[in-house]
């Protein structure tokens, strides 16, 4: 089930190409040297990839929680089904509420903090923009973070988040050098996209749930919950 993170990813980048485009634009990097450039670019990234192994350890962690509880592969089955009505559903049905109105104050900080760092040119200040830039409220995060708390450990879970943040790089990081490389007609038809790919991804987690025994997309309940070495003396 790893390989659906860096999936879905790869199709969030689009959608992080609108949202987080701009700040990946304002990156105060050094324009007239490539390589310094690359590698500050790729410091950015680190800090985004070190905010979502954070969130997956975080999530992975209550994943495991629910695998010692013996649940969690109904936990899975519920988790696909949520990705699957939150793909279906209208987007303004959910723009009816503020979830993150709780912690808005907590946001506005991070924004305040996020925005000081681009009067820096600094590798530190790059890894902090990428940090934070990865806690920013999103979507498609929220969705991978369903897959990270299906889960069966901590470390399962950070390598999801890792793996889908790996997924983004590519896109991001093509922004940063042509700027403006699709037309808005182009990513509007890629986020039409989006659902379908969250219907496919929700489908396989519902099928990881049901222990079909279908090897790398729904293992049997015995092979999940059964350690491969028994601890007998």
């Amino acid at each position: 089930m790893l390989y659906t993170a860096f999936i879905l990813g790869l199709i969030s980048s689009f959608h992080c190409v609108g949202m987080c485009g701009p700040i990946a634009l304002m990156l105060p990097v050094d324009h007239s040297n490539p390589t310094k450039k690359a590698s500050q670019i790729l410091t950015y990234h680190i800090g985004r990839l070190l905010a979502y192994g954070g969130m997956g350890l975080l999530f992975g962690l209550l994943g495991k929680g629910f695998f010692v509880a013996g649940i969690q592969q109904k936990l899975s089955i519920f988790i696909g089904v949520l990705m699957i009505i939150v793909a279906l559903l209208p987007e303004r049905v959910f723009a009816k509420y503020n979830f993150s109105k709780p912690i808005f104050r907590m946001i506005s900080k991070l924004k305040q903090k996020l925005g000081s760092q681009f009067k820096k040119k600094s590798y530190s200040s790059l890894l902090t923009i990428g940090f934070l830039n990865g806690l920013l409220p999103c979507g498609m995060v929220y969705v991978a973070l369903f897959g990270a708390i299906a889960m069966q450990s901590a470390l399962v879970g950070v390598v999801y988040m890792v793996l889908f943040g790996l997924g983004t790089i590519p896109l991001m990081s093509v922004v940063v050098y042509l700027k403006s490389f699709l037309s808005l007609s182009a990513r509007n038809t890629i986020q039409k996209v989006i659902p379908y790919v969250m219907v496919v991804i929700g489908v396989l987690f519902v099928l990881r749930g049901l222990g079909l025994g279908i090897p790398y997309v729904s293992p049997t309940t015995l092979s999940l919950f059964v350690q491969e070495t028994p601890n007998c003396h």
